[in-house]
């Protein structure tokens, strides 16, 4: 797979994990309780959420409340309800980062620019993966150890519900997407010559030449005659020079 192959499916991956993010985020599914009375006609079922609480009756009618106050959930519900948030706008930050970046489109010019703009995406859409992690570990944590715990009412025991498990799965596809953009075009160095210019041109083998051309002489051997100077054949200057006399100490006192 080529590098425009792992990006878009990075992208695809990585928006599919950004909705069901989103999904986590809106249904009233963090927490069901199922209660049955003396007969079925009593029983109910309750359904517990970031934004809102919902009744469902076994005649089939519900009843959903909004959560007017931060206050009245639990903790672990509160630090959920700004984690999934930041993790949204994390995710689609990251989404649209590595759509800017990405080699099918024109946004930028270099390959290494595109890169670093794709890996700085993908670190995003990973960091969005773990902050959807942490509130949906925990809650499940929290339901699990009061649902074990002898101390609680049958009426109150409450289990995981279906956000807990979307949130898993969430997580999951946004974790492998984000790997997929941070690995899919690491930024290259240029080998020859210096940072910003292309490399020298590559030329083909053309394989050994059938028909060599031939080259002639390029200069001129020696002559084998004897340097003669000014004709009389010796290398001794024509004018003699005559030694210098000998200069006594005394014209210098």
């Amino acid at each position: 797979m080529g590098r425009i192959g792992k990006e878009v499916a990075g992208q695809v991956i990585s928006f599919i994990g950004l909705v069901g993010v989103a999904v986590t985020c809106g249904i009233p599914m963090w927490r069901v309780t199922s209660f049955i009375g003396a007969n079925i006609v009593t029983g109910q079922i309750v359904w517990d959420g970031l934004w809102m609480n919902c009744v469902m009756q076994s005649t089939g009618q519900m009843q959903c409340r909004l959560n007017e106050s931060v206050l009245k959930l639990s903790p672990d519900l509160q630090a959920a309800r700004a984690l999934v948030i930041i993790s949204l706008v994390f995710g689609f930050i990251g989404f649209m980062i590595t759509c800017i970046g990405a080699k099918c489109t024109s946004c930028l010019k270099k390959d290494s620019s595109m890169a670093k703009v794709v890996i700085i995406g993908g670190c995003l859409i990973i960091l969005a993966a773990v902050l959807v992690l942490i509130p949906v570990c925990w809650s499940a944590a929290l339901t699990i150890t009061d649902f074990q715990s002898p101390l609680t009412i049958e009426t109150q025991k409450r289990e995981l519900g279906a956000s807990i498990y979307i949130g898993w799965a969430s997580a999951a596809i946004l974790l492998i997407g984000g790997i997929i953009l941070t690995t899919s075009c690491p930024p290259q160095k240029p080998i020859y010559g210096y940072p910003g210019y292309p490399p020298a041109p590559m030329y083909p083998y053309a394989g050994p030449v059938t028909n060599p051309a031939t080259y002639g002489p390029v200069y001129a051997p020696p002559s084998g005659q004897p340097y003669t100077g000014t004709g009389t054949g010796t290398y001794v200057p024509n004018k003699p020079y005559a030694v210098p006399t000998t200069y006594s100490p005394a014209q210098y006192l």
